[in-house]
């Protein structure tokens, strides 16, 4: 049984906006930049960084330049209709550049994570058929020639930074390609035009390869329909302005982060682009953007290294920052009723943002007006702390296969714990046991090559099953409660949501990186525990261990009655058969690169339960 949930759906006003800008609506994304361009050409589009204290910036019409140089030099090595480009690289402005340029051609963009392993980029480039690999420099370029023999459609590799890279007929820079673009534009000037223009809305714009918890990575085909219309339903909600700027660290070849450029486009608001986590906030306070997006990971690791590094100092300061909270909590919730402090709590919120909450929010650059969720799920304990200091975390939801964005709060209508109001555009329905359905323009048009599975999540009138579990509020809010997948049963009989317990300890427990809950068919539950090192190294400093490595830290029996009283305090608020018998601290934190986590730092729980299997079986011996 399904049922259609008309009590989730945006306001009629974003309805109408939406419809608006969809009347004239361009055909295609590189139709959709041609189009800002021309509306506004001397503002800018895009800043980068050009060296640790430098940044330059592109207007829209520089931008378009140098777009259309590239999608000529595609023409000019052979790239044709729906040919697939593929692009194995960080986050840069070159990135970008390259992904406009491909749609510019005609062609479609297929998506490698710099961190694949070479035999999974085999496994992309053939699957997708890939003709032209975009890639970042000679690292990237070396996992593709490890398996060049076996890629029968791969013509040519672009390397961005070409640094101890031997250029040939088949491997040549990103410069010498804008190079061979000019030439053709010499002679062909509207060649680039015709190529964009002959694209159709219907026609396969992007090939997001999702990193998956299991198996090989499915190719997500998505059209050029589904970009302008997501770009389209962002304008209309407000979340993103022409006079935002956006800085834009996240991997591009996730669709959380390609979602964002599409929004920028059609808004036509300046983005700042760097992928440099390591140099984020320090990147933040230069930029001083207003808005950015991220993961649950990045704002858990802000909660987490200001609440240690004040624990660890103590004294007077953290007695003024306990009670500059304690009053930030009170004004966030007048706050979340749409009133304002007045009288002597307006009084004491004055001197706890002057003393405390001014010096968080310029880390960031003083002028965020909100950071967004997405990928994961935020615990609502980390949106409310955030709010209590005077910066909103609006917290969203989608999925590869919707074309990323699908729900969202607002900034002027917004809940903690909860995913928002779908997009205006977005359709919403609820199964009998509670998993999420979403229909309208963003959803996929299916699984490269995957006809079978394709036809296993999308349903007959053009569904799709996220697979993750909800139920809307009585605002007509969605909360998403867990994954399907991932729902515990115990021996007892009873349902545990891994996901909820998961990320509420990581908002109790400020040295927590990962939370890993296990009980499925067991009589009780348990956890694994690792710990952040940058917090770490804070609690070690603070307690006479700050020579001690590591992993001796995190194995010491003073910090396991440390993360044993946080979990004491997380299971105060569990039903008994959710609460954590016993967990185990791992040595190391999980990673990307270990295949414990997806690039877009989702936990791939049946890896890490496969590689802790020993472990996990030994905290329920002798029970």
């Amino acid at each position: 049984m399904v049922v259609e949930t008309t009590a989730c759906q945006a306001p009629q006003a974003e309805q109408d906006a939406l419809k608006q800008l969809m009347s004239d609506a361009p055909a295609s994304v590189g139709a959709l930049l041609a189009h800002r361009i021309a509306q506004t050409p001397d503002r800018e589009a895009f800043r980068f960084r050009t060296s640790p204290d430098g940044w330059e910036t592109m207007t829209w019409a520089e931008t378009g330049l140098v777009v259309d140089e590239i999608a000529a030099g595609l023409l000019a090595v052979g790239v044709q209709s729906q040919d697939r480009v593929a692009i194995a690289s960080g986050t840069r402005i070159e990135w970008v550049l390259a992904d406009f340029a491909v749609m510019r051609a005609g062609a479609a963009m297929t998506t490698v994570y710099p961190t694949t392993n070479a035999d999974e980029v085999e496994f992309i480039l053939t699957d997708s058929g890939s003709r032209v690999v975009i890639a970042e420099d000679a690292g990237q370029l070396d996992k593709v020639r490890e398996h060049w023999g076996r890629l029968p459609e791969l013509a040519t590799v672009v390397v961005i930074d070409p640094t101890g890279v031997t250029q040939d007929d088949q491997v040549l820079s990103l410069d010498a390609l804008r190079e061979k673009g000019r030439a053709l534009l010499a002679e062909q000037p509207d060649a680039v035009e015709k190529a964009s223009g002959a694209v159709r809305p219907e026609n396969l714009a992007t090939l997001v390869y999702t990193s998956g918890t299991t198996g090989l990575p499915k190719g997500v085909r998505l059209r050029h329909s589904s970009w302008v219309y997501t770009g389209a339903a962002i304008a209309a909600t407000g979340v993103m302005t022409e006079d935002d700027l956006h800085f834009l660290w996240l991997p591009l070849s996730h669709v959380f982060g390609k979602v964002l450029l599409t929004g920028q486009v059609t808004v036509g608001m300046p983005t700042a682009v760097d992928g440099d986590l390591e140099h984020l906030v320090d990147n933040l306070a230069a930029v001083r953007p207003t808005i950015m997006a991220g993961a649950p990971r990045i704002y858990e690791k802000v909660h987490s290294k200001i609440v240690t590094g004040v624990q660890a100092e103590g004294g007077v300061k953290a007695k003024i920052f306990e009670w500059a909270f304690g009053v930030g909590r009170k004004v966030s919730a007048l706050r979340l009723r749409g009133e304002e402090p007045s009288g002597l709590l307006a009084v004491q919120h004055r001197l706890a943002d002057k003393l405390v909450f001014s010096k968080i929010k310029e880390r960031f650059g003083g002028r965020v007006r909100y950071f967004v969720s997405g990928a994961a799920a935020l615990s609502q304990e980390i949106g409310e702390w955030f709010h209590a200091a005077g910066i909103v975390v609006l917290e969203g939801y989608g999925l590869t296969e919707t074309s990323a964005a699908s729900f969202v709060n607002r900034p002027d209508s917004y809940r903690f714990g909860v995913v928002g109001l779908p997009f205006p555009g977005t359709l919403v329905r609820l199964a009998d046991d509670g998993e999420i359905l979403i229909g309208g323009p963003g959803v996929m048009e299916g699984y490269h090559n995957l006809p079978e599975q394709t036809d296993d999540v999308l349903t007959p009138d053009g569904f799709i099953r996220t697979g993750d579990i909800g139920e809307i509020t009585p605002g007509g809010f969605l909360r998403i409660t867990d994954r399907k997948k991932d729902l515990i049963k115990t021996s007892g009989g009873k349902y545990v949501a891994p996901q909820t317990i998961e990320s509420r300890f990581k908002a109790i427990c400020p040295l927590a990186s990962q939370f890993v809950v296990h009980g499925d068919g067991r009589n009780y539950v348990t956890a694994l525990v690792t710990l952040d090192p940058d917090a770490v190294a804070t609690w070690a400093e603070a307690n006479g261990m700050g020579d001690t490595e590591y992993v001796d830290v995190v194995r010491s029996e003073r910090m396991h009655q440390v993360v044993q009283g946080y979990v004491d305090e997380l299971n105060a608020t569990l039903n008994r058969w959710e609460t954590i018998k016993r967990f185990e601290i791992l040595p190391a934190d999980l990673t990307v690169e270990n295949g414990e986590l997806t690039p877009s730092m989702k936990l791939k729980r049946r890896v890490v339960e496969r590689k802790y299997a020993d472990l996990l079986e030994g905290m329920y011996l002798g029970t």
